[in-house]
């Protein structure tokens, strides 16, 4: 069984990287917070109770469940945003003022010891890669996170994806040849 400060230790470390991994996932940096958030409590009541070893698996589960949960609700709530959006306005140009884009490029930071240039050409790059692993589908996404972001091996990868290690080892190689041939077709070379 996990103590009380193994599994405050684990959700320590596991936090920044989780936020990461469902920034990836939803694009949203508050959303992502509470999908976190819903899993850290989920597996602080439901499984607090299992071996520390355990933990990381358990809670990689809890977080993709609650990042295709988060994709099932908000689905349901476009759908109904969409067939109600006409209502009480007149055309909808209020949304014309509201750019998404605008606003998650405002957060982004930037080391103060780089020049104006190599920031530049470092959040250039880096939004390209990140607009290629988004273009991943799904399960290679998945994987390529959890095996490369996570520093998951691939017995855990495979546990936490539900699938087998074959799979696992799969879905990494061809999201990494496809990376790799985007950006190489992108003139950036790693």
């Amino acid at each position: 069984m996990a103590t009380d400060k193994e599994l405050n230790d684990f959700l320590e470390n596991v936090e920044r990287r989780a936020f990461k991994q469902a920034v990836y996932a939803v694009r949203k940096d508050e959303s992502a917070l509470d999908i976190v958030q819903d899993a850290m409590i989920k597996l602080a009541e439901k499984y607090g109770d299992k071996p520390a070893a355990e933990l990381p698996m358990l809670f990689q589960r809890i977080l993709q469940t609650t990042i295709l949960d988060y994709f099932r609700r908000e689905k349901v709530r476009n759908t109904w945003v969409s067939l109600f959006s006409g209502f009480g306005r007149g055309g909808g140009e209020d949304d014309d003022d509201f750019d998404i884009l605008a606003s998650y490029e405002a957060e982004e930071g930037s080391a103060a010891a780089e020049s104006t240039a190599d920031q530049l050409e470092r959040a250039q790059t880096l939004r390209v890669i990140d607009e290629e692993v988004q273009k991943l589908p799904a399960r290679q996404r998945e994987a390529f996170l959890m095996r490369y972001w996570q520093d998951m091996d691939v017995a855990e990868t495979a546990e936490a994806m539900g699938c087998s290690e074959g799979s696992v080892k799969t879905h990494c190689s061809r999201a990494t040849h496809a990376l790799a041939e985007a950006l190489k077709a992108k003139g950036i070379t790693l």
